[in-house]
């Protein structure tokens, strides 16, 4: 009997142990970004955040620079159970989503202000609303730039005129018409497609976040930079909703508080990369040149319009989150 009794709780502590081996859900994370961008060790940051506050909850696995699924396909892939969570910059939503591309109206989101109100603001809950009508349930919001950089080569795109005849990286249709409105002929890629299109020749010159033009290093094919406030960008995490509700209430937790945290590490990580930027890239011998108010009076003379009337269009939601963005 005494053996039994062992043998039982023996076989009771096998199958206690191989329960909690596998009580842990995996969150398999995708993102497009390599290493050594700012942005990329925030997220290392929490998904390390998230594993500890789930408490054994979340097996939290990152999977960077397109290493697990292509950034085209993240949305899709979290959408279709494919995969449990990725990482976005807003105007990945295109055309699926384009009230996500608000933040690249030119030169209209550069008060740091606003992004740290942002995660709590009725406006991000309504593109969260809109993000989980579209299969994904967002769980953070990182911000990632207010600086953003022209890059050519041979010489520097200040003036409109400059722009004229230029073939530049675009982003969205709204954005792409303001530079179309100077006379650039953009041609829209992600940003793990520029360099080789800068290098190849497909496209002339560049429009990033200053940070990247370093960690993507632009500098090996442009040698001109032109730094400019014009648009806002943000990567955003989402997971499948399906996935999401059969979670523990600690775990979903867990995604809350990393999220919050996430959203002012992303904030100070941004403004330091941003500060940091042009002196790397003169570092490494590109010759940058600082818009200045009067510059930048006049790209938005031109570009503003035109984005304007591209992305708004008498679109309802359009509308809508512009009203709640003036609450901020």
């Amino acid at each position: 009997m005494k053996i039994l009794t062992t043998t039982i709780a023996a076989l009771g502590f096998v199958v206690a142990a191989a329960h909690s081996a596998v009580a842990a859900d995996t969150m398999r994370c995708s993102h497009q970004l390599p290493p050594k961008h700012h942005i990329a060790q925030v997220i290392d940051k929490w998904a390390a955040e998230v594993k500890s506050q789930a408490g054994g909850d979340l097996d939290v696995q990152v999977f960077g620079a397109n290493s697990l699924v292509q950034a085209k396909q993240n949305i899709v892939s979290v959408a279709k159970g494919n995969i449990e969570c990725a990482f976005s910059v807003n105007f990945q939503w295109g055309r699926t989503l384009p009230i996500m591309n608000v933040t690249l109206a030119p030169f209209a989101f550069g008060d740091l202000n606003l992004w740290r109100k942002w995660p709590n603001s009725d406006a991000a809950a309504f593109l969260g609303e809109k993000l989980l009508s579209k299969g994904v349930r967002n769980v953070a919001w990182m911000f990632t730039t207010n600086t953003s950089v022209f890059t050519s080569k041979g010489r520097s795109l200040i003036k409109p005129a400059d722009f004229k005849g230029v073939k530049v990286r675009g982003l969205v249709p709204a954005f792409n018409a303001s530079l179309a409105a100077l006379g650039a002929s953009p041609a829209s890629m992600s940003g793990s497609k520029v360099y080789q299109a800068l290098a190849t020749g497909v496209i002339d010159a560049g429009i990033t976040d200053v940070a990247a033009a370093v960690s993507r290093k632009y500098y090996e094919v442009q040698d001109h930079f032109t730094v400019v406030p014009l648009i806002s960008v943000y990567f955003h995490a989402y997971v499948n909703p399906g996935w999401y509700d059969k979670l523990s209430a600690k775990a979903k937790a867990a995604l809350k508080t990393a999220g919050d945290k996430a959203a002012i590490w992303a904030i100070d990580a941004s403004v330091k990369a941003s500060a940091d930027a042009p002196a790397q890239l003169k570092a490494k011998g590109g010759k940058v040149h600082i818009a200045t108010d009067a510059e930048i009076k006049a790209l938005e003379a031109v570009m503003r319009p035109a984005f304007d009337a591209k992305f708004t269009g008498g679109d309802a939601d359009s509308q809508k989150l512009i009203e709640l963005l003036k609450k901020l």
